[in-house]
């Protein structure tokens, strides 16, 4: 089992153990926000699932079916994961809206809150050991889930901090609990977006960041030898693996041999400053293009 696939694992075990928590919460407390809290975490839930079986897909080597490896199925991940998120979100504004409605005492909210702060704070650490995994490995996935664990962590601060309020302050500001847990809902709709947002980049081939590209440019330019040239830089990503494709041009007299070895010169190079990166390169002659 790679180390992504044990983070994923590690995000599914913690899942449980808040969601266990948080609805413990809930049930003490009779609140809509930790409610709320407790739904956010079944959606922690199902993107850990996701995580772990796009990951697993993702470690398959290539195969005659699948040339450039399975890489992209973390795309997919980060997509449920984020449709998941928006579910949740009208779970959670639906609820608030009953209670505005239909307003009920909160109570035992000591003994809720200090389950509920646990339950952060086993959501905090998972996701501090998932995001330093994550960008060891460049990992999509995994970052994704690490970010909706945090985002849940500030989530929990929100409401506990609100709920401390409403169990100091007089029964009227009860009002707060509903508003708290409609703020969690708009909260997790920006996550689930910007989770879409890049699922559908990865999918559709967006080109490399600009500072990556700046990077490639960079270091191609500083080991061709004079009358050199590229044109035609094209720049996608999947998963971890970055693919980059240019047209070389070189003076026509050049030996098949040079080429080849400047070439190899290049790969090396951009390995260098962006690791998993798959080179294509198309050596043309400099006088076809005068």
């Amino acid at each position: 089992m790679s180390v992504l696939q044990r983070m994923a694992l590690l995000s599914i075990v913690a899942s449980l153990v808040t969601m266990a928590l948080k609805f413990g919460a809930w049930y003490l407390t009779g609140s809509v926000s930790l409610f709320s809290d407790a739904a956010e975490s079944l959606v922690n839930l199902a993107g850990g699932l996701v995580a772990f079986g796009a990951l697993t897909i993702a470690a398959r080597p290539a195969d005659d079916d699948h040339a450039y490896g399975h890489d992209k199925a973390e795309y997919f991940s980060s997509g449920v994961e984020g449709t998941l998120i928006l579910v949740a979100a009208v779970s959670i504004i639906y609820a608030a809206v009953e209670r505005f409605f239909h307003p009920q005492a909160l109570h035992d909210l000591g003994p809720g809150l200090l389950v509920s702060f646990v339950a952060a704070l086993v959501n905090f650490a998972t996701a501090r050991v998932m995001l330093r995994a994550a960008v060891k490995h460049d990992s999509i996935t995994l970052e994704a889930d690490a970010k909706h664990l945090l985002t849940d962590v500030w989530t929990s601060a929100g409401v506990l901090g609100g709920l401390v309020v409403v169990m100091l302050a007089p029964p009227s500001w009860q009002i707060l609990d509903p508003i708290m847990a409609v703020a969690v809902a708009l909260n997790i709709v920006v996550t689930g977006v910007m989770l879409m947002r890049r699922s559908m980049a990865g999918l559709m081939d967006a080109s490399l960041p600009q500072d990556e590209v700046l990077r490639i440019q960079a270091e191609v330019q500083a080991l061709l030898p004079p009358l050199a040239s590229i044109h035609d830089l094209r720049t996608r990503k999947s998963g971890p693996r970055r693919f980059i494709e240019f047209h070389l041009l070189l003076p026509g007299a050049t030996s098949v041999s040079d080429s080849h070895a400047l070439c190899d010169r290049l790969e090396a190079a951009i390995d260098t400053v962006l690791p998993k990166t798959f080179l294509t390169i198309h050596v043309e002659p400099q006088e076809n293009h005068v």
